[in-house]
């Protein structure tokens, strides 16, 4: 633009502005939208696919009346390893972000505290966990990360998947299985089986290889991406959960305005439990698909043989609990993690952990 050109606007302006009449209201122009990058779960899976990403990039627009807006991409797709996502929360890299607690557990224990293998045997129980611990999550995640716990989610029950035969956990000895936590290593070694930890995309090629015969993950999101067809039997019982959080860097959170934190933990707390909700349906679905039942509605039939829960099986479950995984845990965590779970779990549950 030339000098002379700019002179005249400027002057145009100017005598609009003076032609106004006095009083008259002066509409302001609304503040830029805020722009934030949010890392989300394990792409392909329903809860990210069905609610997590839409959240996002549909609801919260609508929340915040355009003024915020979000790009999520899954953590598996980002480049960044699940175990890293505290530490880059922390230091603000992610500044808002989803957290699988099994991966986040290798370094931070206690985390795991919550999803313990062989802890909820149904979602009920998982949900009586969760109350009762969260509190500590969230002192936890504030005094070590300085990251705002703004929601907990749960992926449908964590179950075994084995290539060929099996009857319960007393034959998983000598098979190498695909684990996601160091508590599910650990229960594994137990039975006399092989731990093997794989990211989940890499599950389905593992088994198809042989380098796995049986892999512990989601009902339905083992149908998803095709376990069903990789394997040929399927044990119904809760190993774990797969539960994540998700949160927020606080300086991050706190760069928000007041109104728009207070839009998006009213939003969270419906998708929270939109993803609870989901869990239970999907852990009843995929075992509905895996196993070819009519009442499969979300996934792909496969023709799985279902194994029986047997009433030994269940006394087994409850003994590596308390003999195995706990201690184990303890071992990993420390004596001040014995002395909040006897506070909380152990009060509830009548499974009191010892300090070594």
């Amino acid at each position: 633009m030339t000098g002379s050109l700019a002179q005249v606007l400027r002057a145009a302006t100017a005598a609009l502005c003076l032609a106004l009449p006095a009083g008259w209201p002066v509409v302001a122009q609304d503040p830029p939208a805020i722009e934030i990058k949010v890392v989300g779960g394990l792409a392909s899976v329903s809860q990210y696919v069905h609610h997590e990403a839409p959240f996002w990039t549909e609801r919260v627009p609508r929340l915040t009346r355009g003024r915020l807006r979000a790009d999520i991409a899954p953590f598996d797709r980002s480049g960044i390893r699940g175990q890293e996502m505290l530490q880059l929360m922390r230091l603000g890299v992610v500044p808002f972000g989803t957290v699988l607690l099994a991966l986040a557990s290798a370094d931070e224990p206690e985390l795991n505290a919550v999803d313990l293998p062989m802890l909820n045997p149904d979602l009920g129980t998982l949900r009586r966990t969760e109350a009762l611990l969260r509190p500590r999550l969230e002192a936890l995640l504030h005094e070590r990360y300085g990251v705002k716990l703004l929601a907990v989610y749960a992926y449908p029950s964590q179950v075994m998947f084995c290539q060929g035969a099996f009857r319960g956990l007393g034959d998983l000895a000598g098979r190498r299985v695909r684990v996601s936590s160091v508590g599910q290593s650990e229960l594994i070694q137990a039975l006399g089986g092989i731990p093997v930890v794989l990211p989940f995309a890499e599950i389905v090629p593992a088994v198809r290889a042989g380098t796995v015969q049986c892999a512990i993950t989601g009902t339905l999101s083992g149908n998803a991406i095709g376990l069903h067809e990789a394997t040929t039997h399927l044990s119904p019982v809760a190993i774990s959960w797969g539960v994540s959080i998700f949160g927020a860097n606080e300086h991050a959170w706190a760069a928000l305005p007041p109104e728009m934190r207070a839009a998006l933990r009213h939003g969270l707390a419906d998708l929270q439990e939109d993803m609870w909700r989901a869990a239970g349906q999907e852990t009843a679905d995929g075992l509905a698909c895996n196993a070819g039942h009519p009442a499969c509605t979300g996934g792909r039939r496969g023709r799985m043989a279902m194994v029986e829960d047997r009433p030994e099986d269940r006394a087994r479950r409850r003994q590596l609990l308390t003999d195995i995984v706990l201690p184990a845990w303890v071992r990993r965590c420390g004596a001040e993690c014995a002395e909040t779970w006897n506070s909380t779990m152990g009060e509830a549950r009548g499974i009191r952990a010892k300090a070594e």
